[in-house]
């Protein structure tokens, strides 16, 4: 109940403060499990996307959010789940809580690239969304996310008037011909690639084969972020 009054409160708000144009709305599975795959470019994209879906968007969040009290209802309404990322027992716990939301066959939310970007380019995704979409037998679909950073950059603490967000949904990806395959780390890394294709065909941001971090540095090793 909380998440559809928080709902109800801040959409119109959003909607006074920026011009929100969404494509590709018919994409959107209407029941069933579903992953939404997004480009991450600033803090408010955890608030852009359930103001268009219609329906309830789990993601998972930086733990930091929830520790006022004052603000921790507002992130709770908005569908968030807190996790410390500690390393590999909080990247699991964060699999593991996804994995809760699908198999009740609700709609989870993630960020491929595991953080918001620096460089205002698209990075290499992180493989924690294929394992998700394998092992639970949900569709991806992926979302493309542009202007939220102008709204919001990542280095302002107050967003922006009178700029224009759009949200473009694409068609969920095919995994039929995966779900008999292994999942091994070729299969995790195709499924991935092939998802940060049709991501950055949506918003139209450069990529970058590297992964996305603070200081937008390469990475020697893989590691399952989701959400920042």
């Amino acid at each position: 109940m909380l998440y559809w009054i928080v709902k109800a409160i801040a959409k119109p708000l959003m909607h006074l403060m920026v011009r929100v144009k969404i494509e590709g709305r018919e994409n959107l599975p209407k029941q069933g499990p579903v992953i939404l795959a997004a480009n991450h470019r600033s803090f408010l994209d955890s608030m852009f996307i359930p103001m268009v879906v219609g329906r309830r968007v789990t993601f998972v969040a930086k733990a930091e959010y929830f520790d006022d009290k004052k603000t921790a209802w507002f992130f709770r309404g908005l569908g968030q789940i807190p996790i410390r990322r500690e390393g590999g027992s909080a990247s699991q716990g964060a699999l593991d809580a996804a994995a809760e939301v699908l198999d009740r066959g609700g709609v989870f939310g993630i960020y491929p690239e595991g953080t918001r970007t620096r460089t205002g380019r698209l990075h290499r995704g992180h493989t924690g969304v294929a394992r998700l979409a394998l092992q639970c037998k949900a569709p991806i679909v992926p979302i493309g996310l542009v202007g939220t950073d102008e709204v919001q950059p990542v280095d302002r603490k107050l967003p922006r008037f009178g700029r224009t967000v759009t949200v473009r949904i694409g068609e969920p990806l095919d995994m039929d011909h995966y779900h008999h395959e292994d999942q091994d780390h070729l299969t995790l890394r195709a499924i991935t690639d092939e998802l940060m294709f049709e991501l950055q065909a949506l918003c139209g941001y450069e990529y970058d084969d590297s992964y996305a971090t603070k200081k937008a540095e390469r990475l020697p090793t893989e590691t399952v972020q989701l959400a920042s």
